[in-house]
């Protein structure tokens, strides 16, 4: 019998676990460690902050599903990992924590015969003074990165608006809180759906609504920007994304860390060196991500997770590291079969596995302050990586160690995005785009780095219907209802 243990029970790991289970005879284990009790589907979590969804409409209880499914699941966080075994084990192991309210604090040696790294990110709100969510951290902002926070930034959201409705003009800042975030496709879906709820509730001439990022031009999403097909002609996004903010009459800042929040005030760097104030009445800054803060050891105790991990905390894989300066970067840098180079029964994906590099162009600003995005790697890509990890390793197990690795490079991969500027039945709005590659590969495609007759977008009521669907659609695969298995990633 071989154990699988998969660490982490978001879109990635969930994705890896469950066709696992479904490729793996019933001889072999499956187990999820993941310390929260429910599945979230992110993407939605931007209508819960607008009050359009409820929080229970984006998640669901882990345990039935995974007992349906013949899953052993715990309610537990990773601690750290023992790829060697250690003095009194023989197997690797991980250790846990669990969480559950009847073992909370209890302490597990989990052995395994391989292990997926799919822990998700930290949300690193700590990088940045001030920026927090709840009170251990203040509530200079909220956040949208989980379902509880998006209930709370609906919450507070409505009292902007009762406000604005009483004549009390109110400022809004919608962005990123550090000069070295990710995730501005959540921002940016957040910023418009507040402005399309503004209209509906008829306060929008009394909101100040301004954008602030660590981009160094609109639509760089952390993806180096992108050319794409808009009614037959090539735009690139920073046109599409300008000319939106334009229309909504949405002001922007850009080229901006976030060094510093107080009350009602976003303390900011810019590229050219240059620092400022933004006041504000409401503010939504996405966090940083760093690794979750796992450990490593070796058989005698000694800590490697310098080994096993980069200096952000996610899981080292088979990818360049040394690729050198910018001008060097290339798409082949980027892992294809998530597989840890020292111990080869470990895999990462989702945001667990450490790029190689930017994808955008590295800056900083004349003080040595990076601002730049750091490289998605979220939605579709999370999906379709796990997937092919679970593939890898139910083919090790089935067919022994000289199985052939499945691949899913970002660069040899294609991506769809629907970002959502509004919710209604008919007056929604959303942008949907597919990109490929996602990571731009120069040398095959000269110029823009990407194929610009898969990369195409447009934006219209459309879209918001296509997100809409998608919703219920990955919700029913997640549950692992009849014919999941037929839905793509």
């Amino acid at each position: 019998m071989a154990r699988l243990v998969v660490l982490g029970g978001g879109v990635s790991g969930h994705t890896a676990a469950t066709f696992a289970r479904e490729w793996l005879g019933s001889e072999h284990e499956v187990v999820v460690v993941t310390p929260n009790s429910k599945w979230n589907w992110i993407p939605s979590n931007i209508w819960v902050g607008v009050g359009q969804m409820s929080k229970e409409e984006v998640t669901f209880e882990l345990d039935p599903v995974y007992k349906k499914a013949g899953i052993i699941y715990k309610q537990a966080k990773a601690i750290s990992l023992n790829p060697e075994g250690s003095s009194s084990i023989d197997k690797p192991f991980v250790t846990i924590e669990h969480t559950s309210k009847s073992d909370a604090g209890k302490i597990e040696e989990l052995e395994y015969d391989y292990v997926i790294n799919a822990t998700g990110p930290k949300l690193n709100f700590g990088a940045t003074p001030g920026l927090g969510e709840g009170s251990e951290l203040g509530n200079h902002t909220v956040s949208v990165c989980t379902a509880d926070h998006a209930a709370h930034a609906s919450h507070e959201l409505t009292k902007i608006f009762e406000k604005a409705k009483k004549g009390e003009r109110q400022k809004i800042l919608i962005g990123t809180g550090h000069g070295m975030c990710t995730c501005q496709g959540a921002a940016f879906e957040y910023i418009f759906n507040i402005e399309h709820e503004a209209k509906k509730a008829g306060v929008r001439d009394m909101l100040d609504i301004k954008w602030i990022s660590n981009e160094s031009f609109l639509g760089d999403f952390g993806m180096g920007g992108l050319h794409m097909k808009v009614g037959g002609y090539a735009v690139s996004s920073k046109l599409f994304a300008e000319s939106l903010f334009a229309e909504r009459d949405v002001n922007w800042l850009i080229g901006a860390h976030v060094s510093k929040v107080e009350e009602g005030k976003a303390h900011y760097e810019l590229l050219d060196g240059s620092t400022g104030v933004e006041e504000f009445d409401f503010s939504m800054l996405i966090p940083p991500f760093a690794g979750v803060g796992l450990k490593a050891f070796n058989k005698e105790g000694e800590d490697i997770t310098s080994t096993v991990f980069a200096p952000n905390g996610f899981m080292k894989v088979d990818a360049k590291y040394d690729a050198g300066a910018y001008e060097n970067w290339k798409a082949s840098d980027w892992p294809k079969t998530y597989q840890n180079p020292t111990y080869k029964n470990m895999f990462a994906c989702g945001i667990a596995f450490a790029p190689p590099h930017l994808i955008s162009k590295p800056m900083s600003s004349p003080n040595g302050t990076p601002i730049n995005p750091t490289p998605p790697r979220t939605g579709m890509p999370a999906g379709i990586i796990g997937k092919a990890v679970a593939h890898s390793i139910c083919d090790l197990i089935n067919k022994g160690d000289s199985a052939k690795l499945h691949e899913a490079s970002m660069a040899d991969m294609g991506a769809a995005c629907v970002a959502s500027a509004g919710k209604g039945i008919f007056s929604g709005t959303a942008a949907a785009m597919t990109v490929y590659p996602v990571v731009p590969d120069f040398e095959k495609y000269p110029g823009t780095g990407r194929d610009t007759d898969y990369t195409f977008g447009e934006i219209g009521l459309a879209g918001h219907w296509i997100k809409h669907i998608l919703h219920h659609m990955f919700i029913w695969k997640a549950k692992l209802k009849p014919g999941w298995t037929l839905i793509p990633e």
